[in-house]
Order: C-alpha cells, then structure tokens, then sequence
C-alpha cells in the first residue's frame, strides 16, 4: 500500500459533462453522509453497509486516478493505493490478511482507499472451487464483501474491465462513474493543459485543434505524445534557445504512440493463416508418418504370413 498526499486536483484533468456531473454527485454523497445517517438516523437503522464505494469503469488514460486523487484532495484526506499485484501473496490465506490490512489502515489514517485494476480483487468467485487458487480467489473475494460492509469510509475502484466484477459488488457500490473517451473539445483543452503556459517553447504551426480533430486518443495518450514530443524537440542539432515543440514532433509522436498499442495488442494467435498453416504443415507430417507406419506394419504383415505358410507346406 502506498500513501499518498493528495496533489492533483479536478482542475488537472479534462472529463465530459456527464462524467464530471456524476464525480459531482459523488462528492455531495460524501459531504452529506453525517446529515444523513447522523442527524437523519439513518445511522441507528442502517448499522452496516455505511461506507461510501464508488467505481470509476472507463478504458486507460481517461482520468479515473487522478480524479481519485482529486476526490482525496476534496475532502482534505490521503489517498491509499492499493494495488493487488503487491497485496497478493503467495503464500495461501495471507492476501485476505492483507485486504483486511488495508482497510484497518484506511480507517486509522483517516485516508480514502483506493483499488486501481480492481477487477484483479473483485474478480468473480468461481462455483464449486475445486483448485486451491479458485478457493483462495473466492476467500479474498468474501473477505473484500464483508470489510466493505463494516467500513465506515470511501472506498475507489478504478477498473478497464467493469463486467469482470463479482454480481456482489453491484449493492455494495454506491455510485458507478464512467470514463469516456474524451470528445472532440475535451481533447483540445487536454492538449493544451498539458503545456507549460509560459515555459514551454512552442513553434507557430503548432495547431492544438488539429491534433484533436485528427486523432480520436485518450487523455493519458495524449500526455504521452507531448512528452515524446518535448523529447524529439530537445534532441534536435540546435542550440537550445533555438529549440522548439513543433507540429510534425508532436504528429510524429501520436504516431509512435499508436504504434506502441498496436504492438501491445498483438498475440501469437492473432496471425491466424500464418497458424493454421503451420498446424497443416504438422496435420500432414503425422498424417505421413501414419501412412509409412501402416505400410511397414503391412509389410512385416505379409512376410510374417508368407513364412507361416512356407512353414506348414513342408
């Protein structure tokens, strides 16, 4: 688990209406959770199920941790991040300890859990779990339910892969944000935003509009493309007063950063002729040596019954 001292605020990332809209909403549940089970008395009806989870769903790069973060920095609490590559353990019964760690830690340090790649954690149980991994997965899943109904805090989850979740967590989650793919105005002020106002050394065809009309990318691409870009600038034979982010630097970055998905979603069954062909290749190699087998077999089939009848002649 890491802690983390709130930075970035909702005026760091660029979000749709609806989207912004919904971590609005989310926000005003949090600030009015004592009006409600408090003073209310919602509290002395409702003795569990009291915290507060949200699950931001959206594809990479579309904001969901920084507004996490930006959510910590509203409400004037630490972020703790958890992440379930570090809180698995191979050792068996030793990751529910560790989300029930996590949790405890929350409330002692008054902080704002957050679980990035959360479908890794809240994956569904398996029925009739029969392999000890299955029966482990189904334990920290259980385990993760019930510290959800005793916990009296705010709880993120951020996940690309929202239909992984266990049915369970429908009921326990209090609001569901999604993450779009930001629109054409979004993608602009997002260019933008991630200049320097005053430092950065922009070149006079840089044209902001036209990288956002020409490519359909996330908010995260897009930091990657300027800080490509600033890197190819900065690598140009010129002396550095010189030195400026031009408009091919930051098209040629996009570039080299769509080509870097490409790579990433490429698989060894995703060449399908190039397979099937090697699997007929092989398909008749042991059709072949079937073929010469059966014919041996013949062969010392024959013999064997020509030397029988030889032998009962004489």
């Amino acid at each position: 688990m890491e802690t983390v001292v709130p930075q970035r605020t909702f005026a760091d990332v660029i979000l749709p209406p609806d989207t912004r809209r919904a971590l609005d909403e989310a926000l005003a549940q949090v600030r009015n959770h004592a009006l409600i089970f408090s003073r209310w008395g919602l509290g002395e009806r409702h003795t569990t199920g009291l915290g507060l989870a949200f699950n931001f769903a959206g594809p990479p790069g579309t904001g969901k941790t920084i507004c996490a973060e930006a959510i910590a920095h509203e409400l004037g609490m630490k972020l703790l991040v958890v992440n379930y590559a570090e809180v698995e353990s191979m050792w068996m019964g030793e990751t529910p300890k560790n989300i029930v760690a996590a949790f405890r830690a929350a409330s002692e340090q008054r902080a704002v859990l957050f679980f990035d790649e959360a479908d890794a954690i809240a994956t569904r149980r398996s029925a009739g779990a029969v392999i000890p991994y299955d029966r482990e997965s189904n334990t920290v899943v259980n385990v993760l339910l019930r510290e959800l109904e005793a916990f009296n805090g705010v709880v993120i989850f951020a996940t690309n892969l929202a239909s992984n979740f266990d049915p369970a967590f429908e009921r326990r989650i209090r609001t569901h944000v999604r993450f779009e793919m930001p629109g054409l105005g979004e993608r602009e002020r997002i260019w933008k935003v991630q200049i320097h106002p005053s430092r950065t050394p922009l070149a006079r065809d840089v044209d902001f509009r036209a990288l956002a009309e020409r490519f359909e990318i996330s908010g995260g691409d897009i930091k990657n493309a300027v800080l490509k870009a600033a890197a190819a600038a900065a690598g140009e034979p010129l002396p550095d007063k010189e030195k400026r982010i031009q408009q091919r630097h930051l098209e040629r970055a996009v570039a080299d950063v769509l080509a870097a998905k490409e790579v990433m979603r490429q698989s060894l069954f995703d060449d399908k002729p190039a397979i099937q062909q090697a699997t007929y290749a092989l398909e008749m190699r042991w059709r072949q040596a079937l073929l010469v087998a059966l014919c041996l077999s013949g062969a010392a089939l024959v013999v064997a019954l020509t030397a029988l009848t030889l032998l009962l002649l004489r």
